[in-house]
């Protein structure tokens, strides 16, 4: 039994996002949900989402930083091994490094799906009215496939920018696309979300 319509549409946006797929053997691997402690109610929620294929409920974990001399907490969750979510490692990794699938466009095309992304790694800068979504180390070529799927799929015009020399990437939308992005995303988005645009 594969996963249920809901399930695909929010792996997919996290998976963009912040989620990891840990390798387990060669057929299986399990999914990894972590988020920081002023995010509780998304990770549950995603718990929610996932329920009949987890482990447990999140976990508060804490770890002290030596190097920084602080303490950190976050919550963490993670999926029994299955051969489920090794298809979506193969479509998400090469090598060990996060990489956007080529049939992307296919993928990123339901405002769910969309909206889980931008809760993961979406901003949204009040003063200026734009909307930021980081990025991982992704080559060119696959940025490019993800800004033609939003456009394509949404009509949303993103460009990509780079700061610190390449130490942060993000797709940046300005305050027409922006309030094109919010009015798509904002039935998906958890009432925490939804109160920080506010």
């Amino acid at each position: 039994m594969g996963l249920l319509k809901v399930q695909r549409l929010v792996l997919i946006g996290t998976l963009l996002g912040d989620a990891y797929i840990q390798p387990v053997g060669k057929r299986n691997a399990r999914l990894r949900l972590e988020h920081s402690i002023h995010q509780k109610d998304y990770i549950f929620w995603k718990w929610e989402v996932f329920k009949n294929y987890m482990q447990s409920r999140p976990k508060l974990i804490k770890r002290y930083n030596p190097r920084w001399k602080k303490w950190y907490s976050y919550y963490r969750c993670q999926s029994h091994s299955s051969p489920i979510f090794a298809k979506y490692r193969r479509l998400f990794y090469e090598d060990n490094r996060k990489r956007i699938p080529q049939n992307i466009k296919t993928l990123l095309k339901a405002p769910l799906t969309l909206a889980v992304w931008f809760m993961d790694d979406g901003y949204f800068y009040k003063r200026n009215k734009h909307i930021f979504i980081y990025l991982p180390k992704y080559k060119f070529e696959e940025i490019e496939l993800l800004r033609r799927a939003l456009k394509e799929n949404f009509g949303l015009q993103a460009k990509y920018k780079e700061k610190k020399k390449g130490a942060e990437r993000y797709l940046w939308f300005d305050k027409t696309e922006s309030e094109k992005l919010l009015r798509i995303i904002e039935p998906h988005l958890l009432p925490s979300f939804k109160s920080k645009l506010l």
